[in-house]
């Protein structure tokens, strides 16, 4: 109708964003990330006095699930495994994984951080002689922990 207000509150796209990965000054780029999930396991409970004959649901330990990040292969880039070629019998060096949604003018709106992340799958990209795309390789990351920002 005329005159009404216009709803401006709008999801955000989920296209537009970056990835860090340790300390480095400037992005990654990828194609995908996936996998930004944490659940709360459940604990039933039932005391012996209870006069309810079923358990009651509490909050257990915090699980997070791993974090799968796709992107294109470029020459003389392995860095990803170079990362996971380090692992030496229970030593790997663990790195903070940022993860931001940006808005249109590039400004961060969400952020997604990895605490204590190290790859634990690599999986180079499938190869075909009649195919016209990208290579694309894919690191799975395990992490201790998601912390998530809004801006």
């Amino acid at each position: 109708m005329a005159g009404e207000a216009k709803d401006t509150n709008w999801p955000l796209p989920k296209f537009y964003f970056k990835v860090f990965v340790g300390s480095q000054d400037s992005a990654v780029s990828f194609q995908e990330v996936s996998g930004l999930e944490t659940e709360t396991q459940i604990l039933e409970y039932r005391h012996g006095d209870s006069k309810a004959f079923s358990a009651i649901k509490m909050p257990g330990i915090a699980k997070v699930g791993n974090v799968t990040l796709k992107k294109g292969i470029f020459t003389k880039d392995n860095s990803f495994f170079k990362w996971y070629s380090a692992i030496n019998m229970n030593t790997i060096k663990r790195k903070t994984v940022t993860i931001q949604l940006l808005d249109q003018q590039g400004s961060p709106t969400m952020t997604w951080t990895l605490t204590n992340a190290w790859p634990t799958k690599i999986t180079g990209t499938d190869l075909k002689s009649d195919a016209n795309e990208v290579a694309v390789e894919s690191v799975e990351l395990a992490h201790e922990g998601l912390i998530i920002v809004n801006a």
